[in-house]
């Protein structure tokens, strides 16, 4: 039997050919679900999305979205996460468990609409590229739903030379973008991570090649540290403790080169001794309230001045826990320059957005289109990504 020849895509071109994959139908219309957990292991975030269209010219709109708390799973994955010794039959069970969590929330979100396509980032409990581990056991939830499992989407990026990370700029585009306005998307999670959204255009290949983001610095995590430190508390609800502080010059000036340091790295890097150090040469020369507000405007003056570099940005909006911080984005508003607004008003709940942008990455790969950028991530060309489980 004589070899078929299968055309190789271009980059963030889309097949036009039929769906591989079951539940993939016309593409004119599918319900995806869409599941992430963070590095903070606050819980699973699950969104249903409803995707119109194929390939880049799709549109996503957010009908649904549900959180639920990890539970006992919550150490286990920090303990595989910190590298500590665990039994082959250990990490099996753990993740059989983690996808029968994922299934229980996904049927939930669900209700009685049948699901096209799911797509689930997994833990990260090892990022070192080329090495990466997204712990998640697909078949469960497979079989479970009936419908096809996409996973584990930054493998390919990795195998071909990038960091795997980050992997959320294409689908905020996708999100985000507007006719005549570029935007800067905020992520004020662990770490604070920016896309740049250029204008939309028709041709969508030509405005996702100058697409920029990149992490930018720690942010929850040097927040809710200094929380623990400072206040006793695991957070500073609201950011209610900070807003009775004041900016004050010399501890503003040296956290402030600390983050800068991460920015320029384009990779965020951890947060302990910095803070430590930090909070060693101030701690005992001013309020504790001073230095809270301090952090969160050394957070917001390094987003902003990140963002500027990437490109100008007629809009900046807001996603992720760090919104619930009143006096972080409050400071954020005072740099910005331009208007300021959170996900919430684009249609993406600013919680969920990371959720949301894993349903349509999904639905990008069932559609046979590159999610990750050259220019993010360092790949020399964007693969097809995603490992499919089928029911």
């Amino acid at each position: 039997m004589p070899l078929r020849r299968v055309p190789v895509l271009p980059p963030h071109a889309a097949n036009t050919a039929p769906h591989p994959f079951p539940g993939g139908g016309s593409g004119v219309r599918r319900f995806v679900a869409g599941c992430m957990t963070g590095t903070s292991l606050d819980g699973l975030d699950a969104a249903l999305v409803v995707i119109t269209g194929r390939g880049l010219a799709l549109r996503a709109e957010v009908r649904r979205c549900l959180s639920r708390p990890l539970g006992r799973l919550a150490p286990r994955l920090r303990a595989l996460a910190e590298q500590e010794r665990m039994s082959a039959g250990e990490i099996a069970a753990l993740a059989r468990e983690f996808a029968l969590l994922h299934l229980a929330a996904l049927r939930e979100l669900a209700g009685r609409r049948r699901l096209d396509l799911v797509s689930v980032h997994g833990q990260t409990v090892f990022h070192a590229p080329p090495l990466s581990w997204q712990l998640l056991n697909p078949a469960p939830i497979a079989a479970g739903l009936g419908v096809p499992v996409v996973h584990d989407l930054r493998a390919a990026d990795l195998a071909r030379g990038g960091q795997g990370a980050p992997i959320t700029p294409l689908s905020d585009y996708v999100l985000f973008r507007a006719p005549g306005r570029a935007r800067l998307v905020v992520n004020l999670g662990g770490f604070c991570n920016v896309t740049w959204v250029p204008p939309e255009t028709v041709a969508h290949a030509k405005a996702i090649g100058r697409i920029a983001g990149g992490d930018v610095c720690a942010c929850n995590q040097l927040l809710d540290a200094l929380a623990r430190e400072l206040f006793r508390k695991p957070y500073d609800e609201g950011g209610r403790r900070a807003a009775r502080g004041r900016v004050r010059a010399a501890p503003f000036r040296a956290l402030l080169k600390l983050l800068a340091a991460q920015a320029r790295g384009g990779r965020s890097l951890g947060t302990g001794d910095e803070l430590r150090g930090w909070l060693a040469r101030f701690g005992d020369r001013h309020a504790v309230e001073d230095l809270a507000r301090c952090a969160c405007a050394c957070v917001a003056e390094t987003l902003v001045r990140r963002g500027a570099e990437l490109g100008r940005a007629d809009e900046l909006i807001l996603a992720g826990g760090g919104v619930r911080n009143a006096t972080l984005v409050r400071e954020i508003r005072a740099r910005a320059g331009v208007p300021v607004m959170l996900s919430d008003a684009c249609g993406v709940p600013a919680a969920y957005r990371e959720a949301a942008g894993m349903a349509v990455l999904g639905a990008l790969c069932q559609d046979r289109v590159p999610i990750t950028l050259p220019r993010v991530t360092g790949v020399r060309a964007a693969p097809v990504a995603g490992c499919w489980a089928l029911p």
